[in-house]
C-alpha cells in the first residue's frame, strides 16, 4: 500500500548527502546538488530511498517540486 513521505530540503548544502529525523517524526534531507532543473529533486529522492532501505523506483515525487517541502509516494 502506498504511503506519502514528507521532507524537507535543503539544496547546495555543503552537510550533504545527510538524512536526519527529528524527534516529531520530521525528515530533512540536505544535498549538493542545485536546486534548479531538478536536480535536487532527483537527489532527494535517491537518497530517500536509500535511507528507508528500497529501490529508488518506488519512490516519486507527487507534490512540491518547486518548493523546499516535498511530498513523495513510497510503494
Amino acid at each position: 500500500m502506498p504511503q506519502q513521505v514528507v521532507v524537507t530540503v535543503k539544496p547546495n548544502s555543503r552537510k550533504g548527502p545527510l538524512v536526519q529525523t527529528g524527534p516529531d517524526g520530521s525528515i530533512t534531507i540536505y544535498v549538493r546538488e542545485p536546486a534548479t532543473e531538478g536536480k535536487a529533486n532527483k537527489a532527494v529522492a535517491e537518497l530517500l530511498a536509500a535511507h528507508l532501505g528500497i529501490p529508488k523506483s518506488r519512490v516519486s515525487l507527487i507534490g512540491g517540486a518547486t518548493s523546499r517541502t516535498k511530498r513523495f509516494r513510497v510503494a
